[in-house]
């Protein structure tokens, strides 16, 4: 499978993957903040940005496949991540495949598996459903043309049967030794609290913030250069987590 990819800077390695129709482009407001003798590798995740489509099925597992494929090519061995949620369930299958290779990770609005809410609003993911706004926002990210875009509502739909690529159990967590970092909205509509407070609990020396009030992915608002400084800091492995705010 072929990945498009940008890098940024030398140094140790970092990956951050963007969110389920997202694209590479994402990270550009952000890359400027981040501490800059770091190597930033940022790929376009199957089927969106520049990269070919991932065929009739997307799975993260097949995405955090490929996703090795690209550090194999680059030479990284070992990189810390960090990846924003599609982006993070794709570390999910990474950090628990080869644990050795994951030297710490930043999962935002992660999940292990899909609830019944999760399901609900998947399932009126449908390209015939996204208002004419939706579509004009996603040409700027995907430049495959609508068939790309509609193939990636299609992908987003169909997770809403899925039981198995996201079936992460507290035991495969309990398999992660990556330092990790959980960033959870608590009014995220797509993933309840009770799923990363299991992550949280599962996932050895976890730390967690929880964004009060935040929904899903509540890193580019207000909370932008909050999250920017613990970034930093968990990069530079200067991380000291926030009585009020971590757990």
């Amino acid at each position: 499978m072929k990945l498009y990819y940008e890098e940024s800077g030398a140094g140790e390695a970092v990956l951050l993957l963007h969110g389920f129709t997202g694209f590479s482009g994402d990270w550009k407001p952000l890359l400027a903040e981040l501490p800059d003798h770091f190597c930033y590798v940022i790929p376009d995740l199957p089927g969106h940005g520049q990269s070919p489509t991932a065929g009739d099925v997307y799975t993260h597992r097949e995405a955090a496949k490929a996703v090795y494929q690209l550090l194999d090519r680059l030479g990284i061995e070992r990189f810390t991540a960090c990846g924003m949620s599609g982006g993070a369930m794709t570390l999910l299958h990474m950090a628990t495949e080869q644990p050795s290779r994951v030297e710490g990770m930043i999962l935002v609005s992660a999940t292990t598996h899909y609830t019944d809410q999760t399901r609900a609003i998947m399932a009126a993911v449908t390209p015939e459903n996204m208002p004419v706004e939706e579509w004009q926002a996603m040409r700027k990210k995907h430049s495959q043309g609508d068939e790309q875009i509609r193939k990636l509502w299609v992908y987003s739909n169909a997770f809403k049967d899925d039981v198995d690529d996201m079936n992460f159990q507290p035991k495969d967590l309990e398999e992660i030794t990556a330092r990790t970092l959980l960033i959870h909205g608590d009014s995220d509509p797509l993933i309840p609290v009770e799923v990363v407070e299991t992550m949280h609990d599962s996932i050895p020396d976890a730390l967690l913030w929880m964004i009060p009030a935040g929904g899903h992915v509540p890193v580019f608002g207000e909370e932008m250069p909050e999250f920017l400084r613990r970034t930093s800091q968990f990069l530079n492995k200067e991380f000291k987590p926030d009585r009020n705010t971590d757990q």
